[in-house]
């Protein structure tokens, strides 16, 4: 399998979302993701936006899942999300939650091992629970401590 590209949305502002990730798209990038600043701040509209405006790509909903799996995930898929992001510390039966969901509406599950005291072990657990991805990453504001 060749390597995707996923660009990561992290803004405040919908229209400076849409810029880049006109640019990303224009530029190869696979999949286009929702970042959690930008959810929180303009809401599920977001996704709406990205469906309508990226038809053809892959578009990840970077919700941080902790608790109502199946509920936050189903938001997420009903407003146009292929994939719901759900972090790996929260309890085995949200994140069994959202595996339901993405059955349920054709939709994958990537795990955050954001935080995750023994990734490895965790990821085992994961896999057996059906989950789609496993995304490890430094957060934003460890990476701005250096």
């Amino acid at each position: 399998m060749e390597p995707l590209v996923q660009i990561a949305l992290d803004f405040v502002n919908l229209n400076r979302a849409l810029k880049v990730a006109e640019a990303a798209a224009a530029g190869g990038a696979d999949w286009l993701e929702a970042g959690t600043p930008l959810i929180k701040s303009e809401g599920l509209d977001c996704l709406r936006a990205l469906r309508r405006r990226f038809p053809q790509k892959t578009l990840v909903a970077d919700m941080k899942i902790m608790d109502v799996g199946r509920i936050e995930s189903e938001s997420a898929f009903k407003a146009g999300a292929n994939v719901v992001c759900v972090l790996g510390v929260a309890d085995d039966s949200t994140i069994k939650e959202c595996v339901e969901a993405a059955k349920n509406y054709g939709g994958r599950v990537m795990v955050d091992l954001l935080g995750v005291s023994d990734p490895t072990r965790r990821a085992m657990e994961l896999e057996k629970m059906g989950i789609d991805y496993i995304g490890m990453h430094t957060s934003i504001d460890e990476q701005m401590r250096g």
